[in-house]
């Protein structure tokens, strides 16, 4: 067996070597981490990140659940099912705003740190879509249940069918109603909940839960329950979610497309801003609609933006749980 002539040999090694460098792009700390691996998951301390204001009470019993040693999964199913279950919050769950027809249906969707995701669709009469979703993620062989289908797997694993159209927020639909005797039809609120934590193991779990467009068509199904539009997670590099007008997130993958960035070497803020450049409006002056994104990547670092003002956030993060205006692409 004859060996390399030495030159032969240092100049394959050299190459071999440069080779790594080459085919690897240039990572910000954070993400080269997530190249590595788990080795490096120095971060060991929990935090919840989650949109609108009504996040803050949703953080406030997610971050509770990552105190007492549960799971990431477990603390945002914990933490959205705050909000489906308010009343008040007319934008998910319970006391959501019906669609143009008067049935309130429901949308959400949940992923956890290895790649696992459920959801559901277009589901009427059940409150908590989350925990139905996550049913769905552990018990089936699918990922996506829609309408009658969902309903009936829910029925299945014990959930409650119930009412969910409250007087107040039917109140809201009849006057609607009425409005649009003038005008052409319009549709409102879209504050969907999204959450992103991370345990205190450094793993990563999202969720994202809505009753969706006030008073959209009937049968109308937007981003949040669709894997890559509304919510991603990728545990060796970071997850994202949206809220706004879905279908403006559904053309670009938004939140798929924000993880993609960061396992390229953006910042969630960075990976965030790209995402909203990435949305076609029709002039230069500030959209009509609104789209907003959270990220976080592994190491805990964040990310907030949004089209146009008025998207806040809510951060709970060292004991403190603040909400925050997030800053937008236009003023």
């Amino acid at each position: 067996m004859h060996s390399l002539p030495r030159r032969n040999f240092l100049k394959k090694f050299v190459l071999s070597i440069a080779g790594i460098f080459i085919i690897r792009p240039k990572l910000s700390y954070s993400a080269e981490a997530a190249v590595i691996g788990k080795k490096l998951r120095l971060r060991k301390t929990p935090l919840v990140l989650s949109t609108w204001q009504h996040g803050m009470a949703a953080n406030d019993a997610a971050y509770k659940a990552l105190q007492h040693g549960k799971s990431a999964l477990d603390a945002v199913e914990t933490g959205v099912k705050v909000s489906e279950n308010d009343p008040n919050v007319m934008s998910v769950g319970y006391g959501g705003l019906p669609d143009r027809s008067g049935f309130v249906t429901l949308d959400a969707s949940i992923m956890d740190c290895h790649g696992n995701a459920g959801a559901v669709a277009f589901l009427q009469g059940y409150k908590n879509p989350i925990s139905i979703a996550r049913r769905v993620m552990e018990k089936t062989e699918h990922i996506l249940l829609v309408g009658q289908g969902a309903e009936n797997f829910a029925a299945s694993e014990g959930f409650k069918k119930q009412n969910l159209l409250t007087p107040e927020a039917e109140t809201k639909w009849k006057l609607w109603l009425e409005k649009q005797k003038k005008s052409s039809p319009k549709v409102e609120n879209h504050d969907t909940i999204s959450m992103l934590a991370i345990d205190s193991d450094g793993m990563l779990a999202g969720a994202c839960t809505t009753s969706g467009l006030a008073f959209k068509m009937h049968g109308r199904v937007g981003d949040s329950p669709i894997i890559g539009a509304g919510l991603f997670v990728d545990n060796e590099v970071g997850a994202a979610a949206a809220t706004g007008v879905g279908e403006e997130c559904i053309k670009i993958c938004g939140s798929f497309l924000i993880v993609e960035l960061m396992r390229q070497g953006r910042n969630p803020q960075d990976a965030c801003w790209e995402a909203l450049r990435r949305v076609k409006v029709k002039s230069d002056a500030p959209p009509n609609f609104q789209l907003a994104f959270i990220a976080l990547n592994y190491a805990g670092e964040i990310g907030a933006a949004c089209l146009i003002p008025g998207f806040q956030y809510a951060l709970y993060y060292r004991g403190e749980n603040r909400l925050i205006d997030a800053e937008s692409l236009y003023k």
